[in-house]
């Protein structure tokens, strides 16, 4: 049951059906994989792949626009310090968008009947699907971004109802969350609408020819709080129980414990000063979609969440409407009895997360530690499973110490069986460990550990002292390090910073609870990017085996020594090797001056551009049949991706203006042109007719527009353009100056991939880690070099970069790989490479230009540099640093 050994690392890579994981063994991938995963997804795969490498065929214009816009278009978010940083959604979230508008425009699904359609496993029935209504579930593991989902759902849905002609879909939208803790998270990224702006949600206006940004009025209404509501454009975010119908809904036998928690009783009237009712709010509008967010609640037609948006839809349907579209997003969309939701579309596993680092690699103790831990034979909890408790302590210390250096701080998640061995452990814990005194936040309120929501119930302070706690634990400055609760707390505890869990308790199969549910609150990362993590998982051999039946799912539970003595099993931190007595970190310091860059851009009149194609590029024209002219895919000149797709109307009309309007939006994002839409959109227009083709070109014709299509009419075009704007836009300054220093010691810490390293003995840092196993060899080469002081490998985090204009005509950054202190007057900038590439000689250049502007500007220090190739270094047998300036001069 391992990964395919083709699945690709990145979380952003397109990913083919054919690899997918699957829970058997790759020699039934071709005859059972359909019968083993949820029964819909398989055939979806297949048929969405081949809609998405179509270019999105059949799919409405605005959610073409859209799905272009997502997931195809560059986006360059600004950093607080001024940088700019690329977003890209990971393709799990962007399968699922494209599964639902597949099924939406292109299959036009309206009930289970058409769902039915996709099952290949023969093993579905329309007594599997409680709702007479659209409803898609996508299953995404814990941390892997269900609420941006939600909110590319919420604006494709607005934007369809709004452009498109006698669109099904809505502008209203109601929002569910389980429980309070997870409402609190979901309205923090909901708040203000910031998601749709902190991420590109909204195109830009103007995007093929609309204003999106400014046609996007919507208005967030919290629980009770609604003072106004518009006929359209809501989001309703609430909990389940504040839209029950007027009838009140008991609560089933077969609802689970965690509900009784979270939900209570049903309020009998307002339960904040608000004079509204949301439920009936909510079933007086007449378009509604409706997104469950954690919606693994939502399995019986039994139960009360179902009830209320039947209840929904009932009243639509007696106004002759229909509710919308009903999307629910879980982890583990599963039945009491283990089966999946029929209705599962989308499925990005939790053993897939793990592998592209999307969440935390979960760690078990080895059986050795495991065998050392004793369940003592007392009727005191704590002393029943002190081993236990002390096991978790010791790895959450290690975890403690490595994360704390980063400016974050662990969390120890202990899990009990019942309220009074909860606040047991919560003492012992305080009165044991002198770091946890008064640093454990124990999680419950009553004795069956109902939290009540009424205005006028006793636990209301308790409830908003909670939920404050629980949005601000992951903080440094909260005080809490510890959280000791008595249930698993299925969802809404998905802090980020959990390291250790330790499990007290088993699980009965009544529980309806699954591994992955209790992982889940030790998932989600701490850091951005792809560094690995852990979450350490320790408890009773109930526990453990509970946990490690997460196996079945693919998921790889790593084992490794706990305990005294043992290392932590944390990202590798890089820092400031203060902590070494052997080393003499003044004397191992280096000072780099940082100039001002002598590259920059300076945005002129784009109406000076003047674009001139040689005899010997332009392009013939060739003639295409009538078919061909039909469908006029444009793809990326570098990836090969459908970018942009123009389809001839039934009369055979040609609108060239979304095609000069791709071209001209492809340039601008390729530049980072932020203005001079209009004038670039003339140039290139002109450039078309004029001087693209081996003649005039008249672009009515539907045969001009199918050659523009063409790779060498597309690189011909965008070519010239960039080639002149750089030529009227980047400038050299002649000269440059100093106006900061960055000095080493100063570096902050950081974390990197898990990755061979050397430890230094001539370096300030702790580790020097290579990006190559070239790079390793030259570090350690370095340390042999008796004629030096120090050195460093220059990470990102050091940010000594320097600005060149790179082989396309742009302004680039690159990072030498090497800072060599020879002496306190001699400084050498070392860039090593393995394999030579057509920016070398470039970066080469640039550099030799920054010594010479370094020692201009100043005489205190001397800068050299020197390049260093595989090659030449294998070949040469060096002992010197002097010998290495010596042999590589040539290369200067």
């Amino acid at each position: 049951m391992a990964l395919h050994k083709d699945f690709p690392s990145s979380p952003h890579e397109v990913l083919d059906p054919s690899i997918r994981w699957f829970p058997a063994d790759e020699t039934l991938r071709g005859s059972s994989a359909e019968k083993l995963l949820p029964p819909l997804v398989p055939e979806l795969r297949k048929q969405v792949k081949t809609w998405r490498d179509g270019g999105y065929q059949k799919a409405s214009p605005t959610s073409k626009s859209l799905l272009n816009w997502w997931f195809k278009t560059p986006h360059l978010l600004p950093q607080s310090d001024g940088s700019m940083v690329e977003f890209e959604y990971f393709f799990a979230q962007r399968e699922a968008l494209e599964t639902i508008i597949y099924l939406h425009d292109v299959v036009e699904v309206k009930d289970k009947y058409d769902l039915m359609r996709f099952d290949r496993s023969g093993a579905v029935s329309a007594g599997m699907f409680d709702e007479d209504w659209r409803r898609f579930v996508v299953k995404m593991a814990t941390g892997a971004g269900k609420t941006k989902v939600l909110s590319l759902v919420v604006a494709w849905s607005f934007f369809h109802r709004l452009y498109e002609p006698n669109s099904g879909l809505a502008r209203n939208f109601l929002l569910i969350a389980p429980n309070i803790i997870v409402l609190d998270r979901i309205y923090k990224d909901f708040q203000g609408l910031r998601i749709f702006f902190d991420d590109p949600v909204l195109p830009d206006n103007g995007f093929d020819g609309r204003d999106w940004t400014n046609d996007f009025q919507l208005t967030l209404h919290l629980q009770d709080e609604v003072r106004i509501t518009n006929p359209v454009g809501n989001i309703f975010l609430t909990n389940i129980h504040r839209v029950y119908s007027g009838d009140d809904i008991p609560a089933s036998s077969d609802d689970e414990d965690t509900m009784d928690y979270f939900l209570g009783k049903k309020p009998t009237g307002a339960t904040t000063d608000s004079k509204m009712d949301l439920g009936t709010i909510v079933r007086e509008v007449d378009e509604l979609v409706v997104l469950n967010d954690e919606a693994h609640h939502i399995h019986d037609s039994r139960l009360a969440w179902f009830k209320s948006i039947q209840d929904i839809h009932n009243k639509l349907k007696q106004k002759g409407l229909n509710l919308s579209l009903q999307v629910d997003v879980t982890a583990t969309p599963k039945h009491t009895n283990g089966s999946i939701f029929v209705q599962t579309i989308a499925d990005y596993p939790l053993v897939e997360a793990i592998s592209q680092n999307v969440v935390k690699h979960p760690v078990l103790p080895d059986d050795a530690s495991r065998g050392k831990l004793v369940e003592k034979q007392s009727a005191k909890f704590t002393e029943k499973y002190a081993d236990y408790l002390n096991l978790g302590v010791i790895e959450w210390r290690k975890a403690y110490d490595e994360h704390q250096k980063l400016g974050k701080k662990a969390i120890l998640f202990v899990m009990t069986d019942d309220t009074k061995n909860c606040d047991d452990v919560a003492a012992y814990l305080e009165g044991t460990y002198a770091d946890l005194k008064g640093a454990v936040l124990v999680i419950h309120t009553k004795n069956n550990g109902e939290i009540s929501e009424s205005s006028t119930g006793k636990n209301k302070d308790e409830l908003e002292l909670l939920r404050k706690q629980a949005n601000e634990i992951d903080s440094p400055d909260n005080p809490y390090k510890a959280i000791v609760s008595v249930l698993m707390l299925k969802e809404g505890w998905d802090v980020r910073n959990v390291t250790t869990i330790v499990g007290l308790r088993a699980y009965a199969a009544q529980a309806n609870i699954l591994p992955e549910q209790t992982l889940g609150r030790g998932l989600r990362k701490m850091y951005p990017g792809g560094v690995e993590e852990y979450v350490s998982v320790v408890g009773t051999d109930a526990f453990m085996d509970f946990v490690t039946s997460i196996q079945a799912e693919g998921v790889v539970l790593e084992r490794k020594p706990m305990g005294p003595g043992t290392t932590a099993k944390a990202p590798l931190v890089v820092e400031i090797d203060n902590e070494n007595k052997n080393k003499d970190i003044e004397n191992l310091d280096i000072e780099i001056p940082v100039m001002t860059p002598r590259t920059y851009r300076e945005y002129k009149n784009l109406a000076e551009l003047n674009i001139s194609n040689p005899a010997s590029k332009k392009v013939v024209i060739k003639d295409f049949t009538e078919e061909e002219q039909r469908e006029i895919v444009f793809k990326d000149i570098t990836t090969g991706e459908i970018t942009h797709t123009t389809i001839l109307d039934t009369a055979g009309l040609v609108d060239y203006r979304s095609v000069i309007g791709y071209f001209t939006q492809t340039i601008m994002k390729d530049l980072r042109l932020i203005s001079g839409y209009d004038i670039l959109y003339g140039k290139v227009k002109k450039f078309v007719e004029s001087d693209l083709f081996n003649k005039a070109v008249d672009l009515e014709s539907a045969n001009i527009l199918r050659n523009l299509s063409e790779p060498a009419a597309t690189r011909t075009l965008i070519d010239a353009f960039k080639a002149a704007i750089n030529t009227l836009t980047i400038q050299d300054r002649g000269d440059a100056e100093i106006r900061d220093s960055i000095k080493l010691r100063q570096t902050r810490p950081f974390v990197t991939k898990d990755q061979s390293y050397l430890v230094p003995k001539k370096s300030i840092f702790n580790k020097i880690i290579g990006d190559s196993h070239f790079e390793l060899m030259f570090a350690s080469y370095l340390e042999s070099c008796e004629d030096i002081v120090s050195y460093i490998k220059n990470y990102f985090a050091v940010n000594f970069k320097l600005d060149y204009v790179n082989a396309d005509g742009d302004i680039s950054n690159y990072y030498p790989d090497f800072i060599v202190k020879v002496s306190d007057k001699n400084i050498v900038i070392v860039e090593t490479k393995g394999q030579a590439d057509l920016d070398v000689p470039l970066k080469t250049r640039r550099l030799k230009q920054w010594c010479e502007d370094i020692n201009k500007a100043q005489s205190k220090v001397h800068f050299d540099f020197v390049y260093v190739d595989m090659d030449g270094f294998e070949k040469y047998k060096l002992n010197s640093f002097q010998q290495l300036m010596e042999t590589f001069c040539d290369y200067k």
